[in-house]
Parts: C-alpha cells; sequence; structure tokens
C-alpha cells in the first residue's frame, strides 16, 4: 500500500485541500487537450498553456508547502527544451534555470535564456541541496533511466524544497507522442508506421529518445524515494478524476500524464 502521501492521499504535514485542485476542472482539462493538436505545427502554442499550468501548478504546491509564492526562488527545470517556459516563471518571480542535454533542442525555437544549462537529468551539474524547486514536466519518458533521473532531482533540492515531476504514462492515449495510438501494437511497430506513412522517423523514437514508462513505476518510486511524497496525480484530469491513480490496471491506461509531488525533508 502507499504510504501516507502517497496516491493523492496528503501527508498531515500538508492542507488536506490542495490549492492546484480548485483548477483542476473541466474547463482546464479541455483546454489543455486541445492544444495538444498544436505540438508538432506549433509548439510555442502549445508550450505556452503547458508553461502557464505549470507555473500555477508549482505556485500553488509550494504555497501549501511552504505559505510562500515563487518570488526569489530557484526553479531547476529539467528538461527545459528550448525555453518555453521561461517568461512564465519569470514573471512569477522567481530564478529560472532549464537543465538540457541536447544543444538543437536548446536553440530549437530562437529562445535566449541566460541561465541555461547544458546537461543531463540523469547528472545533473549542480551540487547537491542547490535549488527551492525541481522541476520536470513531460520528460522521464524520453530518458532511458528515468528513476536515477528523479533521484538526481532529489539530491538537488534544498531540504525543505520541493520537487515535481510529470510524465506521460506509455499506455495513455499519448503514450506514442505523434507514434499514437499504434504504441498500442508496440513501440517498435509504431515508430516503423510513422517511417511508412511520412518518410521520416519521428521525432520521438523508440528505445531511443521515447520509452515505456508506467504510472506504476511512479507510484513504486513514490513509495521507495527519501523524499516525502504529498501528492500524486492525473495531470490532465479534474480534481474527481484524480482517484484514478490509485486503481492498478485502470490508471494505466486512463491517467495519461503522472505527476509526483514531493518534498525534501529538513
Amino acid at each position: 500500500m502507499p504510504r501516507p502521501g502517497s496516491a493523492g492521499f496528503p501527508a498531515r504535514s500538508v492542507p488536506r485541500r490542495f490549492r492546484f485542485a480548485r483548477r483542476a476542472s473541466v474547463r482546464r482539462s479541455l483546454r489543455l487537450l486541445h492544444s495538444f493538436r498544436f505540438e508538432q505545427t506549433d509548439p510555442a502554442r502549445f508550450y505556452g498553456g503547458i508553461a502557464t499550468d505549470s507555473a500555477h501548478l508549482l505556485a500553488d504546491f509550494y504555497a501549501d508547502l511552504t505559505g510562500r509564492d515563487l518570488a526569489g526562488a530557484t526553479v531547476l527545470d529539467v528538461g527545459g527544451g528550448p525555453g518555453y517556459f521561461a517568461d512564465e516563471f519569470v514573471r512569477a518571480g522567481a530564478r529560472y534555470i532549464p537543465v538540457e542535454p541536447d544543444p538543437s533542442e536548446m536553440h530549437a525555437a530562437g529562445i535566449s535564456v541566460p541561465a541555461a544549462v547544458r546537461g543531463s537529468g540523469m547528472a545533473l551539474p549542480f551540487r547537491d541541496d542547490a535549488v527551492d524547486i525541481c522541476f520536470s514536466s513531460n520528460v522521464a519518458e524520453h530518458v532511458p533511466e528515468p528513476w536515477r533521473m528523479a533521484d538526481e532531482m532529489v539530491r538537488v533540492t534544498r531540504p525543505g524544497g520541493m520537487i515535481v515531476l510529470s510524465y506521460t504514462v506509455w499506455l495513455g492515449p499519448f503514450g506514442g507522442h505523434e507514434t499514437g495510438p499504434w504504441h498500442y501494437l508496440g513501440g517498435e511497430y509504431a515508430a516503423r508506421r510513422y517511417r511508412r506513412r511520412h518518410g521520416k522517423e519521428p521525432k520521438n523514437r523508440f528505445g531511443t529518445s521515447l520509452f515505456a514508462v508506467r504510472a506504476a513505476d511512479g507510484v513504486r518510486w513514490s513509495q521507495s524515494t527519501s523524499a516525502q511524497v504529498f501528492a500524486l496525480f492525473p495531470r490532465y484530469h479534474p480534481r474527481w478524476a484524480w482517484w484514478l491513480v490509485r486503481v492498478p490496471g485502470i490508471r494505466e491506461l486512463l491517467v495519461s500524464n503522472l505527476v509526483v509531488v514531493a518534498s525534501k525533508p529538513g
């Protein structure tokens, strides 16, 4: 069984009603789902909406955890890509630092983020206890060792700081990214089909830059990490559907994107 604080059950030291739950409405879910179709054709539009939602998510949970807003907080974005999230966090008063291993990805949108760092999420180039918040959005499924990355995120977060890991579940409807829904017949099959249909390799190539990460993997990590996990929920669902995370099997198909929110013990 999940320990107290996991699978959507808040720990005793955290308010039972999360601030972010007020935002988790059907309208928000529909808005985010609508934006997904622009991921490949208009990434600025897609990631702009995700950036705003991410800033709200972090601000709300950080306020629950510390009683403070993001002003002055150092936010490390693991897998920050070309920097689409920068403006939202700077607007909130945070010091935003994206980390990205691929230099072509860092410059893909022509955005200049002065604090950007090139480095791997599986070996973050930061000292222990360096940042207030360590965040990763839709990156774990692109990493061959996602839970090594999660441990690194805990390592670089200061005691009392916050870790937020959000990733796409493989058996959810978006698990195959642009190769879906054919990923249900196997990641390699979906990649070959995409190549035949479009005459090129998918950006997210199964086994190279896309991996099968399950919801159960995130639940298991939440039970073994040294951090205190106080929320586990499906990112794009309204609050009344957060219970799906608690049901094995069903969560693999319906959760779509799992969020793990944790605090590093002080």
